[in-house]
This record gives structure tokens, sequence and C-alpha cells, in this order.
């Protein structure tokens, strides 16, 4: 076995971050399905090792030391961009689609836990494979997977959940499309139009802003202060019935500091730079936890994985038709919402944003799917997410 130090891991977590690009870029599917490049990069990496594991019993050991950081940054950088005054413009509406989120939680544990005891696995595998990495994603299920395997003895959790996260993200997004068009059928023709006054963020992408030094250091200040603040809470909350997980405290600082800066007026958070930090740190996570995958020991659970994972689609399919879309409206919006809720449920808010603008590309803009499916992935899920988690594993285990 050739052991890598934290610089070596973190060199080739940069290749592997470039491999994703090139092939991104040069394989037209995985452009339509928006298929993030540190999971293709580090996923080719995984079956390169994979490869001469078998043909050589060759295999790497990378040093995951920076793999907390960059995921507790990830996270503070979805809190610290998400500002509550902004919800008031979501209305009734936001609300209501988080109820239909929440309904879907629920429902993915439920089938979970009951395919996995039918099965023969353990329950925490179907809860594994139900709300922690589909609707939560790769960084939800890589801390929630430490989690399972150091609190409750699951083996192998981090790998289960990378895997889980992974083909519930090119699920998202091949059923988002037909599942859309499907209900755009169901509804009046929707009237095209050539007003451009007040182009939406997602749906016209065309505000530049340039990123500073000074602003770098602030926001680097901001994201330190999160994290540092996070693990204190998580620390305190530890033993008592509100313990969570330091992700999700050190997501509810970044909410907190960020609103409580702007009420006072002394700061204003720079969103572009905090995104793309917050990027940098997932894309760098997920490049080091997907290249570290040792495939050979998740072999046998292939097929009752695959069972799980093609029956929670089958769930999403039709939540989607049957409940999100009606409980939405019954219209050309809640079709749009619907096909980004395909997205997220299964695998991640940028899924949902690219199954939304192929279908709004096709027929026409939706300024309520772009206002309130983003608010409610990149933020509310993960909040309502952690709380229905622990539900379940109140109910299923003891650690």
């Amino acid at each position: 076995m050739t052991i890598l130090d934290s610089y070596s891991t973190f060199v080739v977590a940069s290749l592997v971050l470039l491999l994703g690009r090139k092939l991104v870029g040069s394989i037209g599917v995985l452009r339509t399905y928006s298929i993030p490049e540190p999971v293709i990069g580090g996923l080719v990496a995984a079956f390169l090792l994979f490869a001469a594991h078998s043909a050589g019993d060759f295999s790497i050991q990378f040093d995951k030391t920076l793999s907390q950081p960059l995921m507790l940054a990830f996270f503070a950088s979805i809190g610290l961009n998400a500002d509550l005054v902004s919800l008031k413009r979501g209305g009734r509406p936001l609300f209501v689609f988080l109820a239909v989120v929440f309904g879907l939680l629920l429902m993915q544990n439920t089938l979970g836990i009951f395919l996995a005891k039918l099965l023969g696995l353990d329950p925490l595998i179907g809860l594994l494979a139900g709300s922690i990495t589909l609707s939560g994603g790769h960084g939800t299920g890589m801390a929630w997977g430490a989690d399972l395997s150091d609190k409750y003895g699951l083996t192998s959790a981090p790998e289960l959940a990378l895997a889980c996260a992974t083909f519930g993200l090119i699920l998202g997004g091949l059923i988002g499309g037909p599942v859309a068009r499907f209900l755009i059928g169901k509804v009046p023709p929707v009237k095209q139009t050539t007003d451009r006054s007040d182009p939406g963020v997602f749906e016209e992408p065309s505000l530049v802003r340039l990123i500073t030094a000074p602003a770098m250091v602030e926001t680097l200040a901001l994201i330190a202060l999160c994290l540092h603040f996070g693990m204190l809470m998580s620390a305190w909350l530890q033993g008592s019935l509100l313990e969570l997980p330091s992700f999700v405290c050190t997501l509810f600082v970044g909410v907190l500091l960020r609103n409580t800066l702007a009420a006072f007026g002394w700061y204003s958070v720079f969103e572009r730079c905090v995104s793309v930090l917050g990027n940098v740190a997932l894309a760098l996570f997920l490049a080091i936890a997907l290249m570290s995958l040792r495939l050979w020991e998740l072999a046998a659970l292939a097929v009752p994985m695959l069972i799980l994972l093609v029956s929670q689609a089958a769930l999403m399919a039709s939540y989607a038709i049957f409940v999100t879309f009606n409980v939405m409206g019954r219209n050309y919006d809640a079709a749009v919402i619907a096909a980004g809720h395909c997205g997220f449920g299964l695998g991640a808010t940028p899924t949902a944003i690219a199954n939304m603008q192929a279908v709004t590309e096709r027929f026409g803009p939706s300024r309520v799917a772009f206002l309130i499916v983003p608010m409610v992935g990149a933020f509310f899920i993960d909040i309502t997410n952690a709380i229905t988690i622990k539900l379940f594993l109140a109910l299923t285990a003891n650690p």
C-alpha cells in the first residue's frame, strides 16, 4: 500500500478536479445532465484504483486531514449566503414547498428502512440510502456517514454515502426533464414573453462582480468564525436532545452571523466571494472523498443498494407528479418546481437549477420556481433534513 501525506493528497485532488473539468467539457452527456466535475474526476480516479487493486492488489491511502475543514467551509458558505430578509419575497409558496419537501424526506427514510429490512440489511443502510444522501447530497451524506461509522458502527458508511449520493445525482438529472415534460402536457400552453427588463439570476445570469483581495480576506475571516463557533456549539450540544452534527451548527452560525451583521448595518456579506470560496471547498472535499473510494469493499452490497436507489428514484418521480405538482398549483410553475424537486430530491441544488433551466429555455420563464427552489434547496433542506434524520435515528438505532 502506498501512503500519501496531506500535501500529496492535495496535489492529487487538484489533478482530479482538472481531469473532471476536461471530461465534462469533452463529453456531451455529462454537460447535458450537469454532472459536477469533482464527481466525474473522483469517480474516474476511484475506478482506476479499483482496476489496479483487482489486477495487482495495489492501493493508495490518502490523508483526509483537510476533508472536515473543507466540508465545514462549504456549509458555512451556505449559511453566510442565507439572507432571511429575502424570505419575504418567497411568501406562502415557499413555505408550502418546504412542507412538500418535508413530506418527501419522511417517505424517503421510511422506504429506505423498509427495503433495507426486507433485503436483510442494517436499517441504517436504508436510512443512508434515504434522505441523508439523496435530499442531502454529497456533503450531507459524508457528514452523516462519518457519524454513522463512528457512533453507530456502520462499516464503510462514508463510502456508501458517496456511492448513494453519486447515483442519486445522476438520476436526479435524468428524471427531472421527463417528469416536467409529462406535467407540462397537463397544463395550458405557456405564453412566451420577450420582456427581459428584470432577468432572473438563474434564468439569465448576466451580473458580473469582481472579487478583490480585501473582500477575499474578509470572507475567509467570516468562514473561519463560522467554523470556530460552529464547532463550539456542536461540542456544547453534544449529549443533549438538541445534539446536531458540526456541519449543521456551522451552517446555523453562518446564518446568524450574516443576518446579525446586516441588521445592525455593520457589514454586508459579499455573496459572490462567499459562493466562490464555498464552491472551491466543496469541489476539493468531493475530489478527496471520491478518489478515496475503496470500491472493492462495496461490491458485496452492489445489488441490494441498486434496488434501494432505483426504488427511491421511482418514489421521487411519483412524488413529483402526484404531490409536488398538485400541491404547488397544477400549473406551469408547478411543473418547473417539480423538475427542480427531482434535482435536489435525488441529487443537489445545482442539479435542480439545471433541470429547471432546461425546461424554461424550451417552454418559457418561471420566476416563482427560480425564487423558491434555490432558497429551499440551498438552505432549508439541510436544517429540515437534519431534524428528520435525528428523528429516524432515534427510532432505528442506539449509538
